[in-house]
């Protein structure tokens, strides 16, 4: 059912019992009500009646936000069956019935129970029905209205957010649009203005201005620079009701960062740099930093330093620090302060993006002059070369000049230099060097097979400053001569076989020569000019440095000859021609058809003799027994009874024995064994008496064993101790001599004997270090020529 409204509508349904309501029309403001009469007709074709009904009431719309005491009206039901007697009862139901709005069930009126807010709800759509108190009929069918929310202006614009952030960039135009702002307002757009938004600028001027219907921002001056001021706070209002005077209203805060572009040049602080380097300097050090100041930011300031021109642009580099945006200047080339001791550059500094909207403000570079100031040091000396190669003859005589190295002061002094050999690159002392001209000469003879290349170290020092010295690899190649003749390159075990026929390959044979020609070997094979025509072999050259061995006869016997010697003359083709001779030893063995080695000669003449494995292993079994009887028989002998040197026991008289031994001194070691003194625990474990036959033959004889250390005077106490409690000792006086050296001193030896044959070893340097009193040694031992090495 839909029901139609106005300000003050008064609403007449009629309705049959038997149909639904029919709505009636709206018409306009007035209270006439409009009626509507249907006929209807069963279907058992009978007539019903007609009964007229009717709802009215007069109110669909209510305020929101009411703030009075009361509860406010809304409206009232009424139905022309009511007779004004209270049997009717009105009843209310749907959104809000009974909570947010309540009926008089006798008198049909609305009230609102509570507050409303139109932005939580606008509509309310109820049912309204009428019934009999007494009877409880329903006296007019339920009928459906709306009751309308009106919007009042209780909500202020509210942005979207409460902080917003932008960026625009530097130097833009008037009018560039920055950032766009929004608000809503929860009022009613279609009822009054409450929800028209006008935005204004409230802080942020006049950089900066804004839409008053869109919101966006836009730049309100040209040309703002962000080195003058990169960060800009700007409020916007919106405020409702078109802007007039009683709108709500709200603030946001807009905070606008000016981006950076390309519009400032590099710019050095000063005009002239001044920087010195020793002229000594190693290549690539850095001499100093110079900066061009950009005030842009990020790749806006990245600065690019190069050398524009001057006298010193092949000496010097620059080099761009990309984390401080600073120009190193660095060596390129080796200074040298006798050659030039001032140089200028021109280093320009450049914008590596520059913007091409701003090149018309001029060029982005700058530059500035650079002047290098080049300090004098003491240098040592300077070699010709960076290294030496020598080439010489296996062959050259002992000091024989092989080559020379040269060096210079490059000082203004330009003081004496002496050259040396480094001992350390040449320990078995083969070469030397003039001191004064830098010759340098074999010491000993020269061997390309054994060390075909020679590197040594030749150092030039000042005279004058023996501190200052330079060092320079020679290489030494060892050229070949052939001095070395062909031999075979291996031992062959060459057979022939009984059954061979002539012109027969036995063997084939090839050399090796420890010579390298440069044309590479080349050998020759001849018979030995004795036994220039071999009955029994021929020697065949294979002209490719091999030779083969030919049989010549019909057939071989081991019983006439087992064994044949072969001599065969090797010679090569290098200047002076070497030979040699080689002997081919061939056995003569017996084979099958096929040629394939059975048995030889030496197993032929062991099976004829008739000694077979059992007879050689019986005769080596009696020579070891021989061996064992022998041994056997001399320890027999060693136990014999010894005559007693005194033979009554009554003689008790002095007794002294001489021995007339001088022995042959220190260089004779066969004489005796002194080596018992000198180690006291390397004497004999034993000593038997001599007067008196001994208890047992095993009878040891033990001591105190001595230290290594021990003083020579403690030595002989505790010998003299032991021969006093030793039981087995002599009772009449003896005399007993010690020979004892003791351990070897710490000090080493003082003698001149053991000392360098030649003081070429020693370096006499470090004497000069040591002060005016050893100036003589130092003028004596360090100025010596490497040739008295």
């Amino acid at each position: 059912m839909r029901t139609y409204h106005c300000l003050s509508l008064f609403i007449w349904t009629y309705m049959y019992h038997t149909t639904d309501a029919i709505p009636f029309q709206e018409k306009g403001n007035s209270d006439l009500p409009s009626e509507r009469i249907l006929g209807l007709t069963q279907d058992d074709g009978k007539m019903l009646h007609r009964t007229k009904r009717g709802w009215m009431w007069n109110q669909f719309f209510l305020l929101e936000e009411y703030t009075g005491t009361d509860t406010q009206y809304v409206g009232k039901l009424h139905t022309d069956q009511d007779k004004g007697d209270g049997n009717l009862k009105y009843i209310l139901t749907g959104d809000g019935a009974g909570s947010l709005f309540v009926i008089d069930e006798n008198t049909g009126d609305i009230h609102a129970a509570k507050k409303l807010d139109r932005e939580e709800k606008s509509l309310y759509v109820l049912r309204a029905k009428a019934i009999d108190r007494k009877t409880g009929r329903q006296v007019e069918p339920e009928s459906e209205f709306i009751i309308k929310i009106h919007d009042i202006n209780d909500n202020e614009p509210k942005f979207t957010k409460d902080l917003y952030t932008a960026s625009v960039p530097e130097m833009s135009g008037v009018g560039t649009s920055v950032i766009q702002v929004t608000a809503t307002d929860a009022d009613d757009a279609n009822y009054g203005n409450s929800a028209k938004v006008v935005y204004s600028i409230l802080q942020g001027q006049p950089y900066f201005s804004v839409d008053p219907e869109s919101g966006i921002i836009k730049t309100a001056l040209p040309d703002m620079s962000r080195e003058n001021r990169e960060q800009y706070q700007v409020v916007i209002q919106a405020k409702d009701m078109g802007g007039q005077m009683g709108g709500l209203s709200g603030t946001t805060t807009v905070n606008i960062t000016l981006t950076d572009v390309n519009n400032n040049p590099p710019r050095f602080p000063q005009s002239t740099y001044q920087f010195h380097s020793p002229e000594s300097v190693p290549l690539g050090t850095p001499l100093g930093r110079i900066k061009a100041n950009d005030p842009d930011v990020g790749e806006n300031a990245e600065v690019e330093y190069s050398i524009a021109e001057g006298d010193g642009a092949d000496m010097f580099d620059v080099i761009t620090d990309k984390d401080t945006q600073e120009g190193i200047i660095t060596v390129k080339q080796n200074l040298d302060f006798e050659n030039k001791m001032l140089y200028t550059l021109k280093v320009d500094a450049s914008n590596t993006h520059p913007d091409p909207r701003f090149l018309h403000l001029g060029p982005f570079k700058d530059t500035a002059v650079v002047k290098i100031s080049v300090e004098d040091i003491d240098e040592p000396p300077v070699f010709s070369k960076v290294f030496y190669l020598i080439e010489v003859d296996e062959d050259v005589k002992e000091g024989s000049i092989i080559g020379q190295v040269t060096a210079y002061d490059p000082d203004a002094m330009n003081n004496l230099i002496k050259y040396s050999v480094d001992r350390h690159t040449d320990m078995d002392r083969i070469f030397s060097i003039h001191s004064e001209n830098g010759s340098i000469f074999t010491l000993k003879p020269l061997d390309r097979e054994s060390t075909p290349w020679h590197n040594i170290t030749v150092t030039a020092t000042e005279i004058n400053n023996s501190k200052q010295s330079s060092h320079i690899p020679v290489f030494i190649r060892i050229l070949d001569i052939n001095d070395h003749a062909p031999e075979f390159a291996m031992y062959y075990e060459t057979f022939v076989c009984e059954n061979a026929k002539p012109g027969q390959l036995i063997q084939t044979v090839s050399v090796m020569d420890k010579d390298d020609p440069p044309r590479g070997h080349k050998f020759f094979f001849e018979p030995v000019p004795e036994f220039p025509l071999n009955p029994n072999f021929t020697i065949v050259d294979n002209k490719d440095n091999t030779a083969g061995i030919m049989t010549r006869k019909d057939g071989y016997s081991r019983n006439k000859m087992s064994t044949y010697l072969l001599p065969i003359l090797i010679f090569d083709n290098d200047y002076p021609i070497q030979s040699s001779t080689g002997t081919l030893t061939i056995r003569v063995c017996a084979c099958d058809n096929q040629g394939n080695m059975q048995s030889c000669s030496a197993e032929a003449l062991v099976l004829s003799a008739g000694l077979s494995t059992g007879a050689l292993i019986a005769i080596l079994l009696c020579v070891i027994i021989l061996l064992v009887l022998v041994v056997l028989f001399a320890a027999l002998k060693r136990q014999r009874k010894k005559e007693p040197l005194i033979i009554s026991k009554d003689d008790v008289r002095d007794n002294i024995v001489t021995y007339n031994d001088e022995g042959g001194g220190e260089e004779d070691t066969q004489a005796f064994d002194i080596g018992t003194l000198r180690n006291p625990e390397a004497r004999e474990d034993s000593k038997l008496r001599r007067d008196v036959m001994p208890e047992t033959i095993f009878q040891i004889r033990r001591t105190v064993p001595l230290w290594e250390n021990i003083d020579v005077q403690d030595f002989i106490h505790r010998r003299l101790k032991e021969n006093d409690s030793d039981p087995s000792a002599p009772p009449y006086d003896s005399l007993a001599t010690y020979a004892y050296e003791g351990n070897d001193s710490i000090a080493d030896s003082l003698s001149s004997l053991e000392s360098l044959t030649a003081d070429c070893n020693q370096d006499y340097d470090y004497l000069s270090d040591w002060g005016p009193r050893f100036k003589k040694l130092a003028d004596m031992y360090g100025g010596d020529d490497s040739d008295r090495d």
